[in-house]
């Protein structure tokens, strides 16, 4: 499971990080525009989805439930700050996919009482594409969730996101988490396509 965070850089915009992703072979995308207006997010979520579907690829937007439900996009991401993920199911209904950030195992607990589908939990070190950032997990924090979620029973998939490089993804699956989200480590490569390739090889062992 890799999902990609769409972010901008002097090089690219969110299209195009989105669009290097897509042909690089990642099938999950996230829109993350954190400061932006509804306004500005709307025409670049439209394309975006037009590019994910093209890819048959999962479309998610971070934080903006109305958009999504309007776009009919394919989940939402929320954030800790953001709309309570009960109150985005009771808007979004079972059709759609939500996900949830977490920090510790009391944040995972939270959101699959609440009905999330999936967890994006982190940062797995410091990162500089989010402010505000939560304590730093590292490996031992993963591993230490993962062991009290088996012993809670709760099966979620978790995805490990925060400052992770290709160089990270072998030792944070060996944790138990099932999945990897990245941004930065894609867009700062020399080549995004091929350094995406090449991180899909690394999740599958290949």
């Amino acid at each position: 499971m890799l999902q990609f965070i769409s972010h901008f850089t002097e090089r690219y915009s969110y299209l195009d990080s989105i669009q290097l992703a897509l042909q690089g072979g990642c099938r999950w995308i996230q829109l993350r525009m954190k400061d932006a207006t509804d306004e500005e997010v709307r025409p670049v979520a439209i394309e975006a989805l037009r590019l994910c579907r093209e890819a048959g690829a999962t479309f998610i937007i971070d934080d903006r439930v109305e958009l999504v439900r309007q776009l009919q996009a394919d989940g939402v991401h929320l954030g800790k700050n953001d709309m309570p993920i009960s109150e985005a199911r009771r808007i979004l209904g079972h059709d759609y996919i939500i996900g949830g950030t977490a920090n510790t195992f009391s944040d995972v607990k939270a959101h699959y009482e609440a009905g999330a589908d999936y967890i994006g939990c982190g940062p797995f070190r410091f990162t500089t594409t989010k402010q505000k950032l939560s304590p730093v997990l590292g490996l031992d924090g993963y591993r230490r969730i993962v062991i009290e979620m088996r012993a809670a029973h709760i099966e979620l998939p978790v995805v490990a996101i925060g400052g992770i490089t290709d160089a990270d993804i072998p030792a944070i699956l060996a944790t138990g988490i099932d999945g990897i989200a990245l941004s930065g480590s894609v867009l700062r490569a020399e080549n995004p396509v091929e350094e995406m390739k090449h991180i899909i090889k690394v999740i599958n062992h290949e």
